[in-house]
């Protein structure tokens, strides 16, 4: 079983416009709604691929009661969520379909209290020695859930000795790092803001020093860079591909968890994750993925190496 954690699980409401305008009204075109948050999106990806998958983590309030009905008929996954007082929130994409540009929106979340967040890591704990293979800790945190959570919980993994992948931002993932996890995943900007250094070969060796066992940076449609102890490479896909990104990182990081789950080595990893990120930009919902695309890019990925990491 592979477990994933959204503390800050979502409602992502996706809007079709045939064009986006500010200060103007709009036809939507259609409209729909599923559970979101990384780790839920994680979670999905992983279930399409074969794992068995558990998701966990807070849902709240009228919004938290439709993500978990939704989530109920996302086949494989294991609804293991925390229940909250606060209400869950909502993000809303606005996809603009003359460009295929999309604007997002992103509510903050419900304020967690000590007590749930005490609950939480008692469930969590207990799911780590319930047959978890690995763990992805994902996104945002709520208000009110310290910020050094993701530390926390990437030290109660290593305890457990579950291999953990942490995938955020700011100050949680400095303070995450710090906690040695197995991978991160940060994307271009992150990793920039985590070591100060934008030139991504350096940073992701920065980013090593400072803790985690391996880096793999998002370069967007240029691929993966992974620094680790086996050596750095480049992963890309052998074309660039139009359509909508949202969810591309997180169809990553569920690329890479499950290889890491079956033991494979890292060009591996790394083909799998960029085909099922590739796959999940050409897709037609945002945050799913085009099987097709899925086959078609994994057999071209290029993976070079770049010398010691």
């Amino acid at each position: 079983m592979i477990l994933t954690v959204t503390l800050n699980t979502a409602l992502d409401v996706t809007y079709r416009v045939p064009r986006l305008l500010a200060h103007s009204s709009h036809r939507v075109t259609d409209v729909t709604e599923r559970p979101g948050g990384k780790g839920l999106n994680v979670a999905r990806v992983l279930a399409a691929i074969g794992h068995e998958v558990t998701a966990t983590g807070f849902a709240g309030g009228r919004t938290g009661t439709l993500v978990r009905e939704l989530l109920a008929g996302s086949p494989g996954v294991r609804d293991e969520l925390v229940p909250c007082a606060g209400p869950t929130r909502r993000t809303l994409a606005v996809v603009d379909e003359s460009s295929g540009d999309t604007t997002q929106f992103n509510e903050p979340g419900p304020l967690i209290t000590a007590a749930e967040w005490s609950g939480f890591l008692a469930r969590y704990e207990a799911l780590l020695t319930g047959g978890a293979q690995a763990v992805a800790l994902c996104g945002s945190l709520p208000p009110g859930v310290p910020v050094g959570a993701y530390a926390a919980l990437v030290r109660a993994a290593r305890t457990a000795g579950v291999p953990v992948l942490l995938d955020t931002s700011g100050e949680a993932l400095r303070r995450g790092v710090a906690a040695r996890p197995d991978v991160i995943k940060p994307n271009a900007a992150e990793l920039a803001e985590l070591t100060g250094s934008r030139d991504p070969l350096p940073a992701t060796r920065d980013a090593r020093r400072r803790g985690a066992r391996a880096v793999v940076a998002s370069l967007g449609p240029a691929g993966l860079l992974a620094a680790t102890d086996r050596g750095t490479w480049r992963a890309t896909p052998p074309r660039a591909l139009t359509g909508n990104p949202t969810g591309a990182g997180d169809s990553a990081v569920a690329g890479l968890l499950s290889a890491l789950a079956e033991g494979l080595d890292w060009p591996e990893r790394l083909t799998r994750a960029v085909a099922l990120s590739a796959a999940t930009v050409a897709a037609p919902t945002a945050g799913e993925f085009d099987p097709r695309t899925y086959e078609e890019v994994r057999g071209s990925v290029k993976v070079t190496a770049d010398g010691a990491g």
